[in-house]
């Protein structure tokens, strides 16, 4: 059988997990956290040429920290991963983090994207403001977040079009879930040619993102490559993502899930994973189900990984709306 979204079709479908964004509209930024309610399994894989990060070495497999307590994706490029910053700080103030010699250190790897070229005014002074962004976003975090131009997505393109956070989940046969959370800044293209059909149309779920399909017939330019440098500007991509479900996961299962789930962005953007793009998924397993997948179930949960990254690109793209400046149209403008 199909799987069936969760009751919110967000990446908080999966137990244990909350999203908090923030953003400055004027700055056409921003950043998500996802928040981790108990300490989860984490690892991650990049298949992008550019990626950003902070705190990934200490998700491989081999190395001493198991889980971490927050994720943060955030827009900015480099300057983005002060943001992480702000969330640790307010993760401190909680007393929640990793205990070292009666110190709390919360772990929060993070990932960035490259926002700065999309007619916002980054003139923001000495410092970048994304430490406090990030600070906001685990003040604001709850199972309920918005999606389009909110967090992470707020000022994020794709060839042509205006990207966005996106997030959609799936429940499994056992009542187990899996759920994907993305913001789309990518190189290439989410939409079949020059039409508005979104690649990731195999997989929707109850016209999460228009209940459009594929074109029938395909175009003629169905396998024309359409990237930012043929819709300038170009060299401002990346698209990062979480992945989670609520199964117990090893590390090394954790880093597996994070590799599986880069099949969406192959299904849902052509061409992806550039030289140019810092294509990034970060994968949680929070436990909440008590349930480790045997073999099968864990094909299948890769699979579904997969097929809910791709939704939750296109619901991001599909979300977006538009402001003042912005050097792409949104999505519901197309006709």
């Amino acid at each position: 059988m199909p799987p069936t979204p969760g009751a919110r079709n967000l990446i908080t479908d999966v137990k244990g997990l909350l999203v908090g964004n923030a953003e400055d509209h004027r700055l056409k930024s921003g950043c998500t956290v996802i928040l981790c309610e108990e300490p989860a399994t984490a690892a991650y894989q990049a298949l992008g040429g550019a990626p950003g990060t902070r705190e990934t070495d200490l998700l491989e497999p081999h190395n001493t920290v198991q889980q971490v307590n927050a994720i943060v994706l955030s827009g900015g490029s480099a300057f983005g991963l002060d943001a992480a910053s702000g969330a640790q700080a307010a993760l401190r103030a909680r007393g929640i983090g990793f205990e070292v010699g009666g110190h709390r250190v919360p772990i929060v790897p993070a990932a960035i994207l490259f926002d700065l070229m999309n007619g916002g005014d980054k003139d923001w002074g000495r410092y970048p403001p994304y430490r406090e962004l990030g600070h906001d976003a685990v003040e604001a975090s709850g199972p309920d977040f918005e999606l389009g131009s909110h967090g992470a997505g707020t000022g994020a393109t794709v060839a042509g079009l205006k990207g966005g956070l996106g997030s959609a989940s799936a429940m499994l046969e056992n009542g187990t879930c899996i759920g994907a959370l993305v913001a789309s800044n990518a190189l290439g293209s989410v939409t079949v040619g020059s039409s508005r059909h979104f690649w990731a149309a195999p997989f929707e779920l109850a016209a999460e993102f228009g209940g459009l399909g594929l074109p029938h017939p395909l175009p003629a330019e169905v396998a024309a490559v359409r990237t930012k440098f043929s819709h300038p500007p170009a060299n401002s991509n990346t698209v990062i993502g979480v992945v989670a479900t609520d199964y117990i996961l090893t590390k090394a299962e954790a880093k597996r899930l994070a590799i599986s789930a880069h099949d969406g962005y192959s299904r849902a953007i052509w061409p992806s994973h550039t030289a140019y793009d810092g294509d990034l998924v970060f994968a949680l397993a929070t436990g909440a189900s008590g349930r480790t997948p045997d073999a099968a179930e864990f094909i299948e949960l890769c699979a579904h990984a997969a097929s809910t990254t791709a939704r939750a690109i296109a619901r991001g793209v599909f979300s977006a709306t538009p402001a003042d400046g912005d050097p792409y149209p949104v999505w519901s403008s197309l006709r």
